[in-house]
């Protein structure tokens, strides 16, 4: 404990407080879900390098979506199974910042990804005849190092804000892993002014990233709208269904954590939310990206067929 006013060395997560047998079934639950996140999204990795069908600037960023839902999710899940599975709840201030400050790095990165995927299909349906001169291989790791350059700048500062602020209150974060809103309540020090300039920098991320989505996706259905067969508007439409699905997923739930403040919300709500974008979200968009994408399903029965032939011979 940290009450007599001396600083924190090592904080105690508190997780979900249930009894044993709720706290087993969850650890396997969710060893389940990470399990499948990391299959899922090496998977979607090794087929889009290994089918040359797929090697084109929208499979391009999906690669580097499914890395980082493999990493932030990496980030958060292992610990939790740790406190989970063997009830050791310390962790040390270092290891606590270090949470912090790569969960913050892949998931500020992930709203810019999503954004840059975005612009990716408003040139690719509005701009279909230029598709293959402005979206060059240059251009997509230019686009791809620009969100992660971005989410540094977000990252650097926002782990310096938090972690230059004085713990000595009590060393319990009443949470599952380090994250900012239970951190701040264990601030001792003067906290507006940080606390400002880290809602900030959260809306300038997310609406930012907002905002090209939105208007790529309203020029994108200005175009579909004048499409004349209803045929063509639909596979129009197709080829931008999942990544809209996975845009509401993420940001709806990063909007109620960072951007709603602290009103009318209790932590266990805040858990919830958090088990979903950290635990949840990443196992889903190899799902969805898959089902709803009729190219990712030839190549992969063109891959099991691969297989099947490989162990006959």
């Amino acid at each position: 404990m940290a009450d007599n006013g001396t600083r924190v060395t090592e904080f105690i997560l508190m997780g979900f407080q249930l009894q044993a047998e709720l706290q087993l079934g969850l650890f396997f639950t969710f060893l389940a879900f990470y399990l499948i996140t990391m299959g899922g999204n090496l998977g979607m990795i090794m087929l889009i390098q290994s089918d040359s069908r797929l090697h084109t600037p929208m499979y391009f960023f999906l690669s580097h979506l499914s890395f980082l839902d493999i990493c932030y999710s990496s980030v958060i899940v292992p610990q939790l199974l740790e406190t989970l599975g063997t009830h050791k709840m310390v962790i040390t201030y270092e290891r606590c910042a270090t949470q912090f400050f790569f969960f913050t790095l892949y998931a500020s990165t992930e709203c810019f990804l999503l954004a840059v995927m975005a612009y990716d299909r408003y040139v690719a349906v509005c701009c279909p005849l230029l598709y293959a001169m402005v979206m060059t291989p240059q251009t997509r790791i230019s686009l791809v190092a620009a969100a992660y350059s971005g989410a540094m700048v977000n990252t650097v500062v926002r782990t310096g804000c938090t972690f230059s602020i004085s713990f000595c209150k009590s060393n319990q974060v009443d949470f599952f892993f380090c994250d900012l809103p239970p951190l701040l309540k264990l601030a001792c020090s003067e906290t507006k002014s940080r606390e400002q300039v880290i809602f900030l920098l959260a809306f300038l991320v997310i609406t930012t990233s907002v905002s090209v989505i939105l208007v790529s996706y309203l020029f994108i259905i200005w175009a579909i709208l004048k499409i004349r067969t209803a045929g063509a508007k639909a596979k129009t439409f197709s080829t931008c269904a999942s990544h809209m699905i996975a845009v509401a997923l993420f940001f709806g739930t990063l909007m109620f954590m960072y951007l709603k403040g602290n009103m009318g919300k209790s932590l266990w709500e805040d858990k919830i939310v958090s088990v979903f974008y950290t635990v949840v979200i990443p196992m889903l968009n190899p799902m969805i990206y898959s089902l709803r994408n009729k190219e990712v399903k030839e190549a992969l029965k063109k891959a099991f067929k691969r297989m099947k032939v490989s162990q006959g011979e």
